[in-house]
């Protein structure tokens, strides 16, 4: 895609479409039945629009589910960003109410989009403990440890809220948290030099 996604009228037409969306899924309450003729009709722009915007429902589809998941990073935790070992419990809490939330709205049908979604999710988790045990790392830690602790940790809190959120009955979302807490903090100790 081409679009200046700074530009205003890129961010009001996204904004359009994203809003219908979350329109149509709460009509709807499944992501598989909602077309891309749904969206562009329920924001009152047309087809081309949409894919000048995005290359297809799956692009969509990840902007969307990633759009969502930092606003609720932006609006839970602190300056969107870790600080601390009481952030990091703050950000795995975080995804698993995310998971919790969304998944009421994700079908059978709709499970060819998960792993679309987990990865969008995943991404911005890795960029986010990647961005902090960088400014954390000891200089004698390698890049590459850096890169392996936030790759593994990222998928480590983002797989157990995958897992919890299929099935919440048999554990509150704390106690998860604090078990995932436990397990991430020890992998994340060699990548900052401790």
């Amino acid at each position: 895609m081409l679009t200046n996604t700074n530009d205003p009228r890129v961010k009001r037409t996204r904004q359009l479409l994203m809003h219908a969306f979350m329109e149509l899924l709460e009509q709807k309450k499944n992501v598989s039945s909602i077309t891309v003729q749904d969206i562009t009709s329920y924001a009152t722009v047309n087809r081309s629009t949409f894919y000048a915007h995005f290359e297809d429902k799956f692009a969509f589809l990840e902007s969307w589910m990633r759009e969502k998941f930092l606003e609720k990073l932006k609006n839970e935790l602190p300056n969107a960003a870790l600080s601390d070992i009481g952030s990091l419990r703050t950000l795995i809490l975080i995804v698993f109410d995310f998971l919790y939330c969304t998944r009421p709205y994700m079908t059978l049908a709709d499970r060819q989009y998960e792993s679309l979604f987990e990865v969008a999710m995943q991404k911005e988790l890795y960029a986010l403990l990647f961005t902090w045990l960088s400014e954390q790392s000891e200089p004698s830690v390698s890049q590459e440890t850096v890169e392996a602790a936030a790759r593994i940790a990222s998928w480590g809190i983002f797989g157990s809220a995958v897992e919890w959120s299929r099935h919440p009955e048999s554990k509150s979302a704390e106690d998860m948290a604090r078990e995932v807490l436990v397990v991430v903090a020890a992998g994340l100790a060699p990548a900052i030099g401790e």
